[in-house]
C-alpha cells in the first residue's frame, strides 16, 4: 500500500516501468513480508493512494527484485514482467514493453479515478452523471511527450463527446467554451446530433471546484488549434 502522505516516499514509478517500493526504516514488518513474497513468487494486491482514504487496487502484482543496495523492492504490475531476465538490467525492448504496460495498468486507472473525483462524475460538457457512460479524456494525448496523466490534462466526458473531441468534431477553447465543427452544425440527421452535439455549440464547460484541477488553458489552446485547422 502507498498513501498520499507516506513517511517513506514509498512509490517511485521508474523509467523501466516498475514500481520501486522503499524499505521501511525498521527491520522486519513489511520488509520481511515483501521479501518472502519475492522468494515464493506470491501475488499481492497493491493499493495505490490517490487522495486521503481513497485507493486504486491492482491485482496481481509481484515483487521481482530485492535491491538491498538501494533498499527498495521492484514491483511488477503485470504478470508478464515477471519473466524478464534481470529486472535490474533490462534490454531496450524489455524496457519499452514495461513502459507501455505500466502506462496502461498503473497510470490510466489512477488518472480516471482522479478525473471522476475532480469532475464529480459528471460530463464537463453535457452534465451527464452516469459513471459507466463517462471517460477520462486526455486533452493532449497520452502518447504525446506532453500528454501527462494529470488532472489538468484531462476532462470527464461522456462517450459521444469524448469520441467527437478525439476526432476534432468538437473543440474546447482556452476560455472553456465548446465549439462544434461547422459542417456538423449544418447537418440534418436526428435528435442525437441535434441535442447531443449541435446544441452544445457555445456551451460553457463545467470545470472542477478546485482551481488546481481546472483544464490547462495552454493544453486546450494546442488542441483547439488542431480543431480549427
Amino acid at each position: 500500500m502507498t498513501s498520499t502522505k507516506s513517511p517513506y516516499g514509498d512509490e517511485t514509478i521508474s523509467s523501466d516501468g516498475f514500481v520501486r517500493y522503499a524499505y521501511q526504516s525498521r527491520d522486519g514488518g513489511d520488509n520481511s513480508k515483501l521479501r518472502r513474497a519475492f522468494e515464493n513468487a506470491e501475488p499481492l494486491v497493491y493499493f495505490r493512494g490517490i487522495r486521503p482514504k481513497a485507493f486504486v487496487p491492482y491485482y496481481p502484482v509481484y515483487v521481482v527484485a530485492d535491491d538491498t543496495v538501494a533498499r527498495e523492492f521492484l514491483i511488477a504490475v503485470d504478470e508478464s514482467m515477471r519473466f524478464f531476465g534481470d529486472p535490474l538490467h533490462m534490454t531496450l525492448n524489455e524496457r519499452r514493453y514495461a513502459e507501455r504496460t505500466v502506462r496502461t495498468r498503473l497510470h490510466q486507472p489512477v488518472f480516471r479515478a482522479q478525473i471522476m473525483y475532480a469532475y464529480r462524475t459528471t460530463c464537463a460538457i453535457c452534465s451527464l452523471k452516469h459513471g459507466d457512460l463517462l471517460d477520462a479524456a486526455h486533452i493532449i494525448a497520452d502518447s504525446d511527450v506532453y500528454g501527462f496523466a494529470r488532472v489538468s490534462n484531462g476532462l470527464a466526458l461522456c462517450k459521444i463527446h469524448h469520441a467527437a473531441y478525439d476526432r476534432n468534431l468538437l473543440g474546447i477553447t482556452p476560455d472553456y467554451e465548446v465549439r462544434i465543427d461547422r459542417e456538423l452544425l449544418d447537418e440534418i440527421d436526428g435528435p442525437m446530433l441535434r441535442h447531443g452535439l449541435q446544441d452544445m455549440h457555445g456551451r460553457r464547460l463545467n470545470t472542477p471546484t478546485r482551481l488546481v484541477d481546472s483544464p490547462s488553458k495552454d493544453s486546450l489552446a494546442v488542441r483547439f488549434a488542431e480543431f480549427s485547422r
